[in-house]
């Protein structure tokens, strides 16, 4: 069982953004925002057909890679947190509905800790997406 480890909000977050690749980025931004809106989470950010982003203090950022061949980080996925374990339900439907491949239905999961409620999908591109609610 992973012990809970209480954290002072007012720590300073260490990361400004996160950015994936994809190959078709006006796909991609028709995905995000289906999916981000169950989770409340509004696009920030168009650079047309080259990138775009959502949140605001912390961005998570999807475009096309320099090279052109964007790959999915094996073994690594970006979380993003629901207000309840309606939203992570929706969040999987319609990312589902989508064209994302399932990699989790939304389940609790204790592994991760009491209360944990999580599901998982990947993206248009194969890219690890997570909604979790995190009753602790």
């Amino acid at each position: 069982m992973l012990e809970r480890i209480k954290i002072n909000k007012e720590i300073d977050v260490i990361i400004n953004h996160i950015s994936i690749g994809t190959k078709d980025v006006v796909a991609a931004v028709a995905f995000y925002d289906a999916v981000f809106e169950t989770l409340s989470i509004k696009r920030s950010h168009y650079i047309d057909g080259i990138a775009a982003a959502y949140g605001n203090s912390f961005e998570f950022w999807i475009g096309c890679p320099c090279e052109n061949s964007p790959t999915n980080g094996n073994g690594s996925h970006v979380a993003f947190n629901a207000p309840n374990t309606e939203a992570v339900d929706n969040f999987y439907k319609v990312a589902i509905e989508n064209g994302a491949t399932c990699s989790g239905k939304p389940n609790l999961r204790p592994e991760y800790g009491e209360g944990y409620y999580a599901a998982y999908v990947l993206d248009l591109d194969g890219n690890k997406i997570e909604a979790v609610f995190n009753q602790f």
